[in-house]
């Protein structure tokens, strides 16, 4: 449970594991939150400010992320008032230019050993005004590889990897960059693999491409070089859109 709270002219998030008859695993995700905030600084995620330990759990303070969060319920992502539906009908290029921050945020993780977790375009917020994305809700990131122990993992299945459904599979930074492939398949197309559907250049859908392969041996190895790709195409004639 979370607020929106002001004090000093100042606007800050405030998350707790609210009131839970079992809130142990709520603190234990939000203590890898506060891990995750101490850590890593980039602009776009909203910085960590405090923690406070609570009779209730940890309260995490973060600055205010302006914009509005992309992910909404299914039956509102073609309501052209969504904020789903208003991002994917940009241009291309600011739909990319946002992508490159969430790449960003990714590349600073992945080079420090980070799996992503629960990653989905619920975890996206941006601002329309000043084209500023944030990244937030990494409460499941943590160092990889690991083993799925679960079966169906956390997560939105519109991004999640074919090992994130299948108990006892590796779960590691290949995961991640078909997650991330994922979003770009949903954010600058339809969600399908279908070139015609991409607003994108090739080179673009290409690395999305590679990345969404469903043995983790035919997609990018890592986040950095996920990265790396994405980078390139981006740099290449036609990699930036009009």
């Amino acid at each position: 449970m979370s607020y929106g709270v002001e004090w000093d002219g100042e606007r800050h998030f405030v998350k707790t594991a609210g009131r839970a008859e079992d809130p142990e695993q709520r603190w234990v995700l939000l203590r890898n939150a506060a891990r995750i905030g101490a850590t890593y600084r980039h602009e776009a995620l909203p910085a960590l400010r405090e923690v406070i330990e609570s009779p209730h759990g940890p309260v995490l303070i973060y600055d205010w992320a302006d914009g509005e969060l992309l992910g909404v319920p299914r039956d509102r992502r073609d309501d052209p008032a969504s904020a789903f539906h208003r991002f994917r009908h940009l241009p291309p290029e600011r739909i990319a230019a946002a992508l490159d921050s969430v790449v960003e945020v990714h590349d600073l993780l992945g080079r420090a050993g980070e799996v992503a977790g629960d990653f989905y375009d619920g975890c996206l917020i941006y601002d329309f005004g000043t084209h500023r994305m944030s990244v937030v809700d990494l409460d499941h990131y943590r160092p990889g590889p690991y083993v799925n122990e679960m079966g169906r993992m956390f997560g939105s299945t519109r991004f999640m990897a074919p090992e994130e459904f299948v108990k006892g599979e590796t779960i590691d930074q290949r995961t991640s960059v078909f997650t991330l492939g994922r979003a770009v398949l949903v954010l600058l197309g339809d969600g399908t693999t279908h070139r015609e559907a991409f607003r994108g250049p090739a080179a673009l859908w290409e690395v999305a491409i590679r990345a969404c392969q469903p043995l983790p041996a035919d997609r990018q190895p890592d986040l950095a070089s996920f990265a790396a790709d994405w980078r390139e195409a981006r740099s290449l004639e036609g990699g930036r859109m009009a």
